[in-house]
């Protein structure tokens, strides 16, 4: 059985709907039956009919497709919506169809503000429906790997924990040259009070939670405006104090000229460390105080039933960011049908990000702004 999918956004032009799409489609488990593309009902049409959508599934907005698509009989409406909008368009169609009967599948950081990220975590659980946010890179087998080593007491207790995050698309001003991605991005009124903290700043949050199993409490950042004229943030760093005492660095840069999205993680507790990098994403490096230096590889039997859940391929054959995305999507997928068949989901498919780390990573990001701002050293991290 193949959930039944619709999309909010995603049209032409939008890369990262695609990329949704693709991830959906790799592992089978949804069908893609409705749209609404684009706020252009031109675009949207135009968009779901190169997708194969018939047009009396194709909207010309969100509350079209949310009201027509609940009065389709049960076995035909769609069952999880997926939404791909600019920030500022989170919130809205995601209440709309949470509260109408639908899961919903959203494409990270999960608002335009904390209050709304509250509000919609207040929703989730009001209504019961399922949510995930796709923070991508929790989705790598070794990232999922590193998680159990860590959480198993591989490492002894965290001490240190470096995340970072560096790109440079933006190191000039890209949004002056008619760059539809560069436009919201480093617009307040789309993407919100943060730019690269909001961007990819999250995702190096949500990245060091998720691995080491413990939540900041404490945050001193430096938050800059680099390139001359633009109206957000493209480059920042952060110390970070855990709720175990460990503490962390956080860099998150849109202005690295050269780099692209090597993402890296390494954390260090009282017997050894571990590290991941993105650039070679189906390898985890293990390091010990009385024993040499060893490599973990995606599809390695010795490896735990988390990343084995989460790998498709035999040892050797790469598996990256699109695989990664699609076990969001298919984790999701099984917990949805672990819901419809009246069994319990797994451990394994319950590993998706959800509400919780939404409203934390919104947390982060007015935290980390006002840190930025602040003349004090810390910052408690208040929700």
């Amino acid at each position: 059985m193949k959930l039944r999918l619709g999309m909010i956004g995603g049209g032409q032009g939008a890369f990262i709907g695609a990329v949704h799409r693709i991830a959906a489609r790799i592992d089978g488990e949804y069908e893609l039956v409705c749209g609404a593309f684009s706020s252009n009902a031109e675009k949207s049409q135009a968009s779901g009919l190169l997708l194969g959508l018939p047009a009396n599934r194709i909207y010309n907005s969100y509350t079209e497709l949310i009201e027509k698509e609940k009065q389709l009989p049960e076995d035909q409406r769609v069952q999880v919506i997926s939404i791909v909008t600019p920030n500022h368009v989170h919130f809205a169609p995601t209440k709309m169809a949470l509260e109408n009967g639908f899961h919903v599948v959203l494409d990270k950081p999960m608002t335009f503000s904390l209050a709304e990220a509250k509000e919609l975590d207040k929703i989730v659980k009001a209504t019961g429906k399922l949510f995930c946010l796709t923070h991508t890179y929790t989705g790598y087998p070794m990232v999922k790997e590193a998680k159990q080593l860590i959480k198993a007491g591989k490492l002894g207790a965290i001490r240190k924990v470096y995340v970072e995050y560096p790109q440079g698309w933006l190191s000039s001003f890209l949004e002056g040259d008619d760059n539809k991605q560069a436009s919201w991005r480093t617009d307040p009124g789309k993407s919100g009070i943060a730019g690269a903290m909001g961007d990819i700043g999250t995702h190096a949050f949500n990245l060091a939670e998720y691995v080491t199993g413990l939540e900041v409490t404490k945050i001193c950042a430096d938050i800059n405006i680099v390139v001359e004229g633009r109206k957000l943030d493209d480059d920042g760093a952060a110390l970070l104090k855990f709720n175990n005492g460990a503490s962390g660095v956080l860099t998150a840069t849109q202005i690295a000229a050269g780099e692209e999205n090597n993402v890296k993680i390494r954390v260090y507790g009282e017997n050894g460390g571990l590290e991941w990098h993105q650039s070679d994403a189906n390898s985890l490096t293990v390091m010990y105080t009385d024993k040499p230096m060893e490599v973990w590889r995606t599809g390695g039997g010795y490896t735990s039933s988390f990343a084995q859940h989460n790998t498709r391929t035999p040892a050797g054959h790469p598996e990256g960011y699109l695989e990664a995305f699609a076990n969001l999507y298919c984790n999701f997928a099984l917990t949805v049908k672990a819901g419809i068949e009246g069994r319990t989901a797994t451990p394994e498919e319950l590993d998706f990000p959800g509400v919780k780390e939404g409203v934390r990573g919104m947390a982060f990001i007015e935290n980390v702004i006002a840190s930025g701002k602040s003349d004090k050293k810390w910052t408690e991290f208040s929700i």
